[in-house]
């Protein structure tokens, strides 16, 4: 059975001036339902710690809890799922760690990874960027553009693969409404609200964009 997976997942940074417990609060309080805990700065104990506080916020709100990478901490927190950012990852090993109860998203930039992932038959969603230039995560993958993300969805509707994919990466709040219009199924987003004078306004001005 298909995971409900939402339009708009928003991800938490590792930040000076204001933690992740914090920025978690302000995305829920703004309407979100579906949070990233992207902290790749922790040791296990920490994480755990504060993904136990982020957990309480989410079941409050309603919220769905995804982490980042760290699958083997799924039995010990209160989260819904993982988002593997490692396009070679073993897919079928990590889902039958985590259980087919959870949900499994995976990162890719090109239409061969989506093909892989797609083929492994346990993937929920495939999130794929970068669109624009990012400071969030250091990488070198192309930069995909608006064309990327139109020759994606075209590739994937002759090669009848259905799965939602998710435009990631430098995204701001004027490109949304072009993304959507490309096919994608929804977007995630990070520095744009993170870095935003106002996190909570901009979340809600994301949400106006896309529903």
């Amino acid at each position: 059975m298909r995971k409900y997976i939402s339009k708009f997942h928003y991800l938490s940074q590792d930040l000076p001036q204001r933690k992740h417990v914090e920025q978690v609060e302000i995305a829920c309080q703004s309407g979100a339902n579906w949070i990233q805990y992207r902290c790749l700065s922790k040791n296990d104990e920490a994480l755990i710690q504060e993904i136990h506080e982020i957990a309480s916020i989410c079941d409050d709100w309603g919220a769905t809890l995804i982490l980042t990478n760290h699958y083997h901490l799924l039995d010990q927190v209160d989260a819904q799922g993982v988002h593997i950012e490692d396009m070679n990852a073993d897919f079928n090993a990590i889902r039958h760690a985590i259980s087919d109860e959870k949900t499994l998203g995976a990162s890719a930039n090109t239409i061969e990874d989506i093909q892989r992932i797609y083929a492994s038959g346990v993937v929920d969603y495939i999130g794929c960027g970068p669109f624009a230039i990012t400071k969030t995560k250091v990488n070198d993958y192309p930069i995909l553009g608006l064309s990327g993300y139109q020759e994606m969805v075209q590739k994937m509707q002759e090669l009848e693969i259905d799965i939602p994919l998710i435009a990631v990466g430098g995204i701001k709040l004027e490109d949304t409404e072009d993304l959507i219009s490309t096919g994608i199924y929804g977007i995630a987003v990070s520095g744009a609200v993170n870095l935003a004078e106002n996190p909570g306004l901009m979340i809600k001005d994301f949400y106006k964009k896309i529903y």
